[in-house]
């Protein structure tokens, strides 16, 4: 199997990654698979069943998120996949990339410079760089073709 992944956090800075996965998918013909993953590594020391209910939660969010992306999708006349994982999200981006066998993987582009962003753009590169080495996925950016 192969296809593109395409990773979303939801909101308005989603929707230039959910559009590019989209218009790459028409181009490619490859299956368009959306992913939310629910990360509370911050919540560490908190109570478990904190937790355990939040948890659920962002899940139940990641669920909304993905079917939003995937009737985005439909309206366009492509057919999309959802997955909802829990973990680190540069290792389930992988691991989704690998299972699949992704020839594509779409990521968002951060937002700048500051300290509490996800990537920063010099950790963006790297962390591209290990999709293709892990995966063997080429990495699109919003407004770009594939990035290098």
């Amino acid at each position: 199997m192969s296809g593109i992944v395409c990773a979303i956090r939801g909101g308005p800075t989603s929707q230039p990654t959910i559009e590019r996965a989209i218009a790459l998918a028409k181009e490619t013909q490859l299956p368009l698979h959306f992913l939310y993953v629910v990360n509370l590594d911050f919540l560490t020391y908190s109570e478990s069943s904190r937790v355990r209910h939040l948890s659920e939660e962002m899940h139940e969010m990641g669920e909304l998120i993905v079917l939003s992306a995937q009737e985005k999708a439909a309206a366009e006349g492509v057919e999309a996949h959802g997955e909802v994982r829990h973990g680190s999200v540069g290792e389930e981006i992988i691991n989704l990339c690998r299972d699949l066998q992704a020839e594509y993987a779409v990521l968002g582009r951060p937002g700048g410079e500051r300290e509490e962003d996800v990537f920063t753009r010099e950790r963006l590169q790297r962390f591209m760089g290990e999709i293709r080495q892990e995966s063997g996925a080429e990495v699109v950016l919003p407004e770009e073709g594939p990035a290098t």
